[in-house]
């Protein structure tokens, strides 16, 4: 009897455990912020505009000259926010036109920024070390 109760408190235990699940932010594709599209003007290259807002996530497959840089931050306990820059070229590959959607800013609210997660080491004294393999060296 004594056995059976010790293990329906193990299995009441382990069901209510399981049932407390991290969740995290999840930051998907382009960061587009307000620096960078500030950075943005009509008649830049291709190539201008790669070097500061980086390739594209999605082109237009039948008219390459739409660019559209997409970030979502999949809060962690709440809504998903999205930010979008379309980029519009000119026949010569020249900006033309700049849209964005959402709100554009510097920040990137994640909710685990002011809190220490569960793999944080939270001493002082801690130093990052760098691993050292052996691959590619030769001994001499």
């Amino acid at each position: 009897m004594q056995k059976l109760t010790r293990i329906i408190a193990l299995s009441a235990a382990v069901a209510l455990m399981s049932g407390c699940v991290y969740k995290r932010d999840i930051p998907q594709g382009n960061l587009v912020n307000q620096t960078m599209v500030s950075q943005l003007q009509t008649g830049m290259s291709q190539q201008q505009v790669v070097s500061i807002m980086g390739r594209p996530l999605l082109e237009a497959p039948f008219d390459a000259r739409e660019w559209d840089y997409v970030f979502q931050l999949d809060k962690a306990y709440g809504d998903i926010e999205t930010r979008r820059a379309t980029l519009t070229f000119d026949r010569q590959g020249r900006l033309a036109d700049i849209q964005t959607e959402g709100e554009i800013d510097n920040s990137l609210p994640l909710e685990g920024d002011t809190e220490l997660g569960p793999a944080t080491d939270s001493s002082d004294d801690f130093q990052a070390q760098p691993l050292d393999l052996g691959v590619g060296t030769q001994s001499q």
